[in-house]
């Protein structure tokens, strides 16, 4: 049977996160596929590039946004957001491909009005800031933030409500983001969850654990780093704090002596502070949540909110615990009493990775081809 040709759509690249890693992996399923962006950095391109081999991204096709962008400077690709799902729709993919795997952030989906082809849309999740006024207001800032903010969610709420009911299958990340998918676009979605390196991240049996916790993550006010800093003064605790952005002047203010920042750090660094800490906190709700999967696949023990993606990824009592999500302060009160109380060695490090291994990159590429195969297989024939 004849490989399909698949179409690859991202929103932008510009950096290199996790859903980029996604879409590295998009690229190892689907070695042939064209790849389409409306923005397009060097560095954005030069980053999945290392990850993929140049060749892979060869065709890879955006449009006038990418030099917008250049021009306006290497970060500066929110005053261009209004002109992505345009850009989008006008995506050169009618009568090429069999089938289209979009990765959706806020726009993406925007690519099913651009072809005849079935449609798949991975969902890191729906654009949060544009339908959830808590998360809206925590990530915006000042007054001036909130109202550009709640501009643009109005224009992402339209554009994915639009394009929703002409996509041929969606595909959520975490199942926290599957009930959005059905709240917010009234949807039914299958769960893959995404790719984690756990080769990259493995345990030493001969490295004592030390008397500290760890943070890691980016320093933005979702992940709430904050609570992790005060849970840490409460409790008398060490805390490590891997990470950088705009909100460490704020964290730095608040954090008292037991709290050390260490900034960006390197693969081995955060491998490093993984295996040597007593767990890893994760205070905030995340769509997934790459990095306890990380910690997990170093033997770490994860102390989370049970909310988001953590549901998916921690095992209460085999590879951390659950904190009750809620208020500020009911999860400041839990954090701190579970890491005054803390015990790592009520943990099996062995059985931890071997729940970690269960999200590697071939286990994503396996489940995610499969998906696709099927949706294909019924568009071809809609009686089986």
């Amino acid at each position: 049977m004849t490989a399909p040709r698949v179409a690859l759509v991202h929103e932008r690249f510009t950096e290199y996160g996790g859903s980029e890693a996604v879409v590295a992996e998009f690229l190892r399923t689907w070695p042939g596929a064209a790849v389409f962006a409306p923005i397009v950095s060097t560095a954005g391109y030069g980053a999945l590039a290392a990850q993929c081999g140049v060749g892979q991204l060869d065709s890879i096709q955006d449009s006038w946004l990418s030099r917008a962008h250049a021009v306006l400077g290497a970060r500066a690709h929110a005053p261009l957001l209004p002109f992505v799902p345009r850009a989008l729709r006008r995506l050169p993919l009618a009568g090429r491909f069999d089938a289209v795997v979009v990765s959706h952030h806020a726009f993406a989906t925007q690519a099913v009005f651009a072809t005849d082809a079935p449609v798949v849309a991975y969902v890191h999740s729906p654009a949060r800031w544009a339908w959830d006024d808590a998360f809206r207001a925590q990530e915006a800032g000042g007054r001036a933030g909130q109202l550009a903010l709640a501009g643009l969610g109005r224009v992402a709420r339209r554009a994915e409500l639009r394009a929703a009911p002409r996509l041929t299958r969606v595909i959520a990340n975490s199942h926290a983001v599957a009930e959005r998918v059905r709240e917010w676009w009234g949807l039914s979605a299958a769960v893959v969850n995404p790719p984690v390196r756990i080769d990259r991240f493995t345990p030493d049996a001969g490295l004592p654990r030390e008397n500290f916790f760890l943070f890691a993550g980016r320093l933005v006010p979702y992940k709430r780093a904050d609570l992790a800093i005060k849970a840490a003064q409460r409790a008398g605790r060490r805390l490590v704090v891997l990470g950088e952005g705009r909100h460490r002047p704020y964290l730095e203010s608040i954090a008292g002596p037991e709290t050390t920042f260490l900034g960006a750090a390197s693969d081995a660094v955060l491998l490093d502070c993984y295996r040597r800490c007593r767990a890893l906190l994760m205070p905030g709700v995340e769509d997934f949540g790459i990095v306890p999967v990380e910690a997990m696949a170093c033997g770490t023990p994860v102390l989370a909110v049970g909310a988001g993606g953590a549901l998916d990824t921690v095992l209460p009592g085999a590879t951390g615990e659950y904190l009750a999500a809620g208020e500020d302060e009911l999860v400041v009160t839990g954090l701190a009493r579970r890491m005054r109380e803390f015990d790592s060695a009520a943990y099996d490090s062995v059985a931890i990775r071997a729940h970690a291994t269960t999200f590697s990159p071939a286990a994503f590429r396996a489940r995610l081809a499969d998906a696709v195969a099927r949706t294909l297989d019924r568009e071809r024939d809609p009686r089986g």
